[in-house]
């Protein structure tokens, strides 16, 4: 071998990029061109090339699309996915159409987890991309529908007893970057006497740890509402004549419970449903057959900054059917919402709404962004 061959391939050597290499402003280029991609896309650019796969599948890629997504005013990166029946299925849809095309809409069938035309499925919750969704009510999954990849949870070994019903809860604990699941179970026994076994998931350990019995009476029959790193419930103390309907939070990183005070409601026989707007805790109260008025807390745990933010008028007689606490509010003011098995476009600067076309009859739904997101342990592989 010549001395100058053996130079041209030692600088060959040399010049081939490292791991430990900062990186270029070729590649800082192609960072901000892929962080701006929806995730189907991303998945095709995983098979470019090493360095490809490499950028995406990083933990800082894979959190700075999320955050991209997530604040597109325009819900370029988010869909709506919803329960239909009589048929069992879940469907999508996107969630842009649904707020800026006049009515109609195309929805895709999903392949969830255990998906079966016979077994029912409960969506649980959503956050960061992740759904967790059970399936019969008891076989629980944490799944990914943008990446079509899914975690089963291990059972949590409660013992079937009669007259007990099981509600559920799913977020996200920051401090620790890690997701959980929260399972509530209710007992009713003689005399209207009752008693609660609550138990918490963790996808970063992988195990089921049972926590204090849930206070203030029990649950509601919904899942959980997840806000500001806290799960919350409708919980009544009492029924019948007595009957009473407060807010109940379990914290996520302390697993600890308390109490959200609610706001001063206006006079008459209302209904009251919990849920979450974004980030915000938020309360529909229904006065039936006459309008929905939508409070939000504005700053979590204050409770004089709950907000009164609109108004929606039953333009006919709604029978037995009610709204729902929107699942989203755009820029210009026209709510997602549903009302019976429908969904439905109110605009609230003209107090006009529109009936989604093309659409099942819907028993729930929930928002969802794309995200490249796991729903496995993090010391697994990304693929």
């Amino acid at each position: 071998m010549s001395i100058e061959s053996s130079s041209n391939q030692k600088q060959q050597k040399t010049s081939e990029p490292s791991d430990d290499d900062p990186p270029t402003l070729l590649q800082e280029i192609i960072v901000e061109i892929l962080s701006r991609l929806p995730v189907e896309s991303l998945l095709r650019c995983t098979s470019v090339c090493k360095l490809w796969y490499s950028l995406i599948s990083d933990p800082h890629f894979v959190k700075s699309h999320l955050n991209l997504s997530k604040s597109n005013k325009l819900y370029a990166h988010h869909r709506l996915i919803y329960s239909t029946v009589p048929k069992i299925n879940l469907k999508s849809c996107s969630l842009y159409h649904l707020l800026c095309r006049d009515g109609s809409v195309n929805a895709v069938e999903l392949d969830y987890p255990m998906k079966h035309p016979r077994k029912s499925v409960w969506i649980v919750g959503s956050c960061n991309g992740l759904v967790c969704v059970a399936i019969e009510e008891d076989t629980l999954f944490i799944w990914n529908p943008s990446t079509r990849r899914s975690s089963r949870l291990p059972y949590c070994g409660r013992k079937a007893q009669p007259g007990c019903y099981v509600l559920y809860g799913f977020g996200y604990e920051e401090s620790g970057d890690d997701y959980k699941v929260v399972e509530i179970s209710c007992v009713f026994k003689d005399r209207a006497k009752y008693c609660t076994t609550v138990r918490v998931y963790s996808l970063r350990c992988g195990n089921w740890n049972k926590i204090d019995a849930f206070p203030h009476g029990i649950p509601l029959d919904d899942s959980g509402k997840f806000a500001n790193g806290v799960l919350h419930w409708a919980a009544s103390k009492d029924f019948g004549s007595t009957y009473s309907w407060m807010i109940v939070s379990l914290d996520l990183a302390t697993e600890t419970y308390g109490e959200v005070l609610q706001p001063v409601y206006g006079e008459g026989e209302m209904d009251l449903t919990l849920g979450a707007l974004g980030e915000s805790l938020c309360v529909l109260c229904n006065y039936r057959g006459s309008r929905a008025e939508l409070w939000v807390m504005k700053v979590y745990g204050v409770r004089d900054s709950w907000t009164k933010l609109v108004s929606i008028p039953y333009l006919t007689d709604p029978g037995r059917d009610q709204f729902s606490v929107p699942f989203v509010i755009s820029k210009d003011g026209k709510m997602l919402l549903q009302f019976g098995s429908k969904l439905i476009v109110y605009d609230s600067k003209n107090s006009s709404s529109s009936v989604i076309q093309n659409v099942d009859e819907c028993l729930e739904a929930c928002t969802v962004v794309e995200s490249l997101v796991s729903p496995e342990a993090p010391n697994r592989p990304w693929r």
